[in-house]
């Protein structure tokens, strides 16, 4: 791709839009910015791209620039039936992604991480393994750092651990990882794609370039990515937690591979069957790139974990808050349900992506949760949904700030509160960090209790 005689529109001025633009306007490009909601924040970025020579895109120009404009390069939060990729498509223009912009300029070794849940984690405990064992690595990608920002930093001697989520995979075509990790897949964003066939679909486009000398590595325990073996080219490794596979696998206490015993689960900081799953991942991952067996598993034990999932804030007046905002589906709030050890007042709700809650509170019953607080925009259809399973110790509010409040006065000593809400997080807030990060400042601002 020439960027010197093609004008290049990117819309979406998130941090991917961002560091996009950037990337085009260092190596020449004519670049023509575009967000459809403009915040304070975002007119700051596109002021800022501005007085680096591009051009800002009003709705009055949209039409306009979209006849101007050669390139649409889309953030992930923008959906390709979106009105503005459909112009570009009509024109028969090309699309592309953040993401896809930076697979073109990458020369780092690759490793790609997917799956509904555990990527970021995955990706995080991965780049600690490759850095403790004396490599140039670096997590990007939906992690929050974009892969297009960080393509001129890494040589062909590097890694580049790379989150790809559902929204990227839509744009990306370009990627060959060396390595493709799938860690599950379950229900989410069928507000997006409509159906489970698309979102399969999308995750499965991780493996489209593999080739014979690249690997896969499957989570054996997920039917659907069991499946995915049959259509890759790629050599299989698998991991499991229930089955003694030729790959990564659990047995007496211990993750093992190759017979070969790597660390005691009991070492991990971190606790909960995910967190094993997460482990046996970059085990699999660590043992195809040929990493040190002694520090793979030393870096794995002392991983103390990522913000804003299962993240414990604050113990005060007996109670203990614990941020999990991370948790946007279904499956991953069952999961952080399930790393609870005391009984639980739990917030949920948020903006609604499209699933059936009835499978939650069903889980929720027979939990540690012993309350549960709905807020948000989805709060009906969680509440019908708990009636519907016959749960019942529930309350119901508007606001998120209301919702901590109510939760802080229902919990008893020797209790957790835990946000952990099974959706989107945009009905108020840009995203899962800052909604986590609202939790966190409204716990910090509980006064402790002094008895006399």
């Amino acid at each position: 791709m020439y960027f010197k005689n093609q004008k290049f529109m990117v819309a979406g001025m998130s941090k991917s839009g961002e560091s996009a633009a950037r990337f085009l306007i260092e190596r020449g490009a004519e670049v023509y910015v575009y967000d459809d909601v403009v915040s304070e924040n975002i007119s700051t970025v596109m002021n800022g791209l501005a007085e680096l020579g591009a051009h800002i895109v009003t709705a009055e120009r949209y039409v306009e620039a979209t006849n101007v404009c050669d390139v649409l390069v889309v953030s992930p939060g923008i959906p390709i039936d979106n009105p503005l990729p459909v112009a570009f498509r009509k024109q028969n223009k090309a699309i592309i992604g953040e993401e896809e912009l930076g697979a073109l300029y990458l020369r780092a070794t690759a490793v790609a991480v997917t799956g509904t849940n555990g990527k970021t984690t995955t990706v995080s405990m991965l780049n600690s393994v490759l850095e403790h064992c004396g490599n140039k690595s670096v997590a990007c990608g939906n992690i929050g750092n974009p892969l297009v920002g960080e393509v001129g930093n890494l040589g062909f001697d590097d890694y580049a651990v790379i989150e790809i989520s559902s929204f990227q995979l839509e744009t990306l075509s370009s990627l060959r990882p060396h390595i493709a990790v799938i860690t599950n897949i379950t229900e989410d964003h069928l507000n997006r794609h409509y159906n489970m066939e698309n979102y399969i679909f999308l995750k499965s486009k991780i493996l489209r370039n593999l080739r014979e000398s690249e690997y896969a590595v499957l989570n054996y325990d997920d039917e659907v990515v069991r499946g995915f073996a049959q259509s890759t080219k790629a050599k299989i490794v698998y991991f499991s937690l229930r089955e003694r596979i030729d790959g990564a696998y659990f047995e007496n206490g211990g993750i093992y591979l190759g017979g070969e015993k790597y660390f005691d689960i009991n070492d991990m900081t971190l606790g909960g069957v995910h967190n094993v799953y997460n482990a046996l991942a970059c085990v699999a991952a660590a043992h195809v790139l040929g990493l040190d067996k002694t520090k793979t598993a030393e870096a794995i034990c002392a991983f103390k974990g990522i913000r804003h999932r299962i993240e414990i804030v604050r113990t005060v007046n007996g109670v203990t808050y614990v941020n999990d905002s991370k948790g946007t589906n279904v499956d991953a709030t069952i999961k952080a349900v399930q790393a609870m050890s005391q009984p639980t007042v739990i917030l949920l709700g948020g903006k609604d992506k499209g699933y059936e809650y009835t499978p939650l509170f069903n889980t929720l019953k027979e939990s540690r949760v012993c309350h549960a607080v709905f807020y948000g925009e989805n709060r009906f259809k969680l509440l019908n949904a708990a009636i519907k399973t016959g749960y019942s110790g529930f309350s119901l509010c508007e606001e998120f700030g209301t919702a901590v409040k109510l939760a802080q006065f229902i919990a008893k000593p020797g209790q957790s509160v835990l946000l952990s809400p099974a959706s989107s997080s945009f009905d108020s807030f840009s995203n899962y960090e800052e909604r986590g990060d609202a939790f966190k400042k409204l716990v910090e601002g509980i006064n402790e209790v002094f008895e006399e």
